[in-house]
């Protein structure tokens, strides 16, 4: 198997304007104290310049307002939009929006198109995707928010936990069991719904770790809410794609998001590896360990995350399942190993607030859980490689099984000397 990464030079200059935009533009952002308002404001025209560059939702087709890039591409440019806080909402590539702008480009008519991608791709409307549920834990087979057919359309019921963005999402896009009876995978499908409809109750947003900066008055972006979903009723146009396809459109969705996410984790990372190599601390050999044990860890999640992406670039999603999980694991604890290490190195001043390590690093804690707990990924994984192969009560390499095998069939007798 051949693989190739490459990409050409007139990209390169993309993403060298891109670097330079998100440094100088975009990350001071970060630190100033307004509000939601106020920085919508700052944000808007950073925005249009993004769109002259014609890097704007890069991750959809032309004909929907994107550039069309393959899943390289993006993770390239993900990489560096990762380095600063708000950079992925000026390049129209935040979570859940991007993820969302996917699902609709692939399942949705060209009246939900209209309605709903249009105005989400402009930057005028959030979205949220719910399908994490209290009790379903990490097992979206275990979903159990229903629709039920009633007249022309559907009566949904299910409580929602997690979905980002609900408490500002113009829509949400809801999985439900729609055939009880069926396989887990062939019974669920997904719902548009608008904000507003009746029997729609945001909750709450959920308090966690990562939603507050001291030094910050904006909310952070992508807060998690949780939903609750009572004699919800929708049309037969709020279906998204077939019925029974929320799996598959599903999957569509979080594969590619996978990818954008461990490509943004490894900028953080990035960002860290800088700070860690810049303290008086650097020139001490057992930093330099530091140094030498983050730098092989990065460049070994950038490969295996280019190398799904290419995958999935030529052979599709399903292809790439194991590459897909593997990255997502192994992606997230390198986040955390080199923000740590970094934080450890600058000491009581990494620890605080005055150093952007702190919500770094609350921020990674969570890259072990978003998109499926590493620990099912694992599994996935180990399950997927271990069809390869066959258990045999004898090991495959036991040695004196192999010499007898080896003699019988050359026709010739060996005699051990004794020890």
């Amino acid at each position: 198997m051949t693989w190739e990464f490459c990409t050409e030079p007139d990209f390169e200059e993309k993403l060298e304007w891109t670097r330079s935009f998100v440094r100088d533009e975009v990350m001071p952002l970060e630190v100033l104290d307004v509000d939601d308002a106020r920085l919508r404001e700052l944000i808007k025209p950073l925005q249009e310049e993004v769109r002259k560059q014609g890097l704007w939702a890069a991750f959809l087709p032309p004909h929907l307002g994107g550039s069309g890039w393959g899943q390289v591409k993006m993770a390239l440019l993900s990489e560096i939009l990762g380095e600063a806080l708000w950079a992925p909402t000026v390049f129209g590539s935040r979570a859940p929006d991007s993820g969302n702008g996917e699902l609709l480009a692939i399942g949705a008519t060209p009246e939900q198109r209209d309605r709903y991608l249009r105005p989400l791709l402009d930057g005028e409307i959030r979205s949220c995707f719910a399908m994490t549920e209290p009790d379903a834990g990490s097992d979206p087979t275990r979903i159990r928010t229903t629709a039920r057919a009633d007249g022309g359309g559907w009566i949904i019921n299910g409580h929602k936990w997690f979905a980002s963005n609900a408490c500002v999402a113009a829509f949400l896009l809801v999985m439900c069991v729609t055939d009880p009876d069926a396989r887990p995978r062939e019974g669920q499908s997904i719902f548009l719904v608008p904000r507003g409809t009746p029997g729609l109750t945001v909750v709450r947003n959920i308090p966690a770790l990562d939603d507050h900066n001291p030094y910050f008055r904006a909310p952070q972006p992508d807060q998690h809410a949780e939903v609750l979903l009572e004699d919800v009723r929708v049309s037969q146009e709020n279906l998204v794609g077939r019925l029974g396809q929320g799996w598959e459109l599903a999957q569509a969705r979080l594969g590619p998001g996978r990818i954008h996410h461990c490509m943004r984790w490894l900028g953080q990372a990035n960002r860290a590896f800088r700070m860690l190599c810049g303290s008086r601390l650097a020139d001490k050999q057992l930093i330099q360990h530091y140094i030498a044990q983050s730098a092989a860890q990065m460049q070994a999640a950038r490969l295996m995350t280019l190398h799904a992406a290419w995958v999935i670039d030529t052979d599709g999603i399903e292809a790439a399942r194991t590459d897909i999980s593997m990255i997502k694991f192994f992606g997230s604890r390198v986040l955390h190993d080199v923000i740590d290490r970094a934080l450890q190195v600058h000491g009581s001043l990494g620890y605080s607030a005055d150093m952007p390590l702190e919500w770094m690093y609350r921020l990674a804690r969570a890259a072990r859980i978003y998109d499926g707990p590493d620990e099912i990924h694992e599994a996935l994984v180990a399950r997927r490689l271990l069809k390869q192969f066959t258990p045999v009560r004898v090991p495959s390499e036991h040695i004196p099984t192999r010499r007898l095998a080896a003699e019988r069939r050359l026709g010739i007798t060996t005699v051990m000397e004794p020890a």
